[in-house]
């Protein structure tokens, strides 16, 4: 069966089909800024909300899923940098124990801050014939904080998170599956159907028991998130 994409929009914006929330990301380069944050903020707030099944898929429109952070937001303010950085790894943190079943469709690109975003889901599943998930830090000159690293080494093999942090290698869905970034690769027109798929498969596991497995196996890195981003 084939589902709707979920409606264009510029901004990030929540729908509903059956027992899973839909969070579109926007139609652009869905950079990660405090406008940003507040509406995928006040989407979470929403999700966490309904009670019985439940399930998240985050997707996007267009070249992107999400560039990652918002760099022309950062040179213009570099006195918010700290706060900024707190907030959008308590968004990591979050999204890695929220208590309901958690699905990136990875349309597009998938560069930096995004990729950790995107790790912090439960799954995720990645278009073969477009896009690239990117750590592209150590090209860019800027490091990883203890909490970005304890994310990502939580989440991937040794072997990979070394490769993937060190080189800046661009992964496209194959390639990504096989080092482990990603749990599927499909068609574009297949993309959409597997994660809603996926999420519903597993929305009757929502609630307090998956939270509470979820905040205790990512522990480390949730606290690391939480703590590095409240130290700047």
């Amino acid at each position: 069966m084939n589902f709707a994409q979920p409606s264009v929009s510029p901004v990030p914006m929540l729908s509903r089909r059956g027992d899973v929330d839909v969070l579109e990301l926007g139609d652009g380069e869905n950079v990660i800024n405090p406008d940003w944050l507040d509406a995928v903020e006040a989407h979470l707030d929403v999700v966490a909300a309904h009670g019985g099944p439940r399930a998240l898929v985050t997707t996007a429109s267009g070249k992107f899923w999400s560039n990652g952070l918002d760099l022309q937001w950062l040179m213009a303010n570099g006195e918010q940098i700290p706060a900024f950085s707190a907030r959008v790894q308590a968004l990591f943190a979050r999204v890695l124990t929220l208590d309901v079943p958690t699905v990136a469709a990875i349309q597009g690109h998938a560069f930096g801050a995004a990729a950790m975003l995107a790790l912090a889901h439960d799954q995720r599943v990645m278009r073969t014939d477009r896009g690239y998930f990117c750590f592209p830090e150590v090209d860019i000159q800027i490091p990883f904080t203890e909490g970005m690293c304890d994310l990502i080494t939580a989440k991937l093999a040794p072997a990979a998170a070394h490769e993937s942090m060190t080189t800046g290698h661009r992964y496209d869905g194959p390639d990504a599956v096989a080092a482990g970034l990603v749990d599927a690769a499909v068609t574009q027109e297949e993309l959409f159907d597997e994660a809603l798929a996926r999420a519903r498969d597993l929305a009757p596991k929502a609630g307090v028991t998956l939270g509470l497995i979820k905040a205790r196996l990512y522990r480390h890195a949730a606290a690391s998130l939480r703590e590095t981003g409240a130290r700047g």
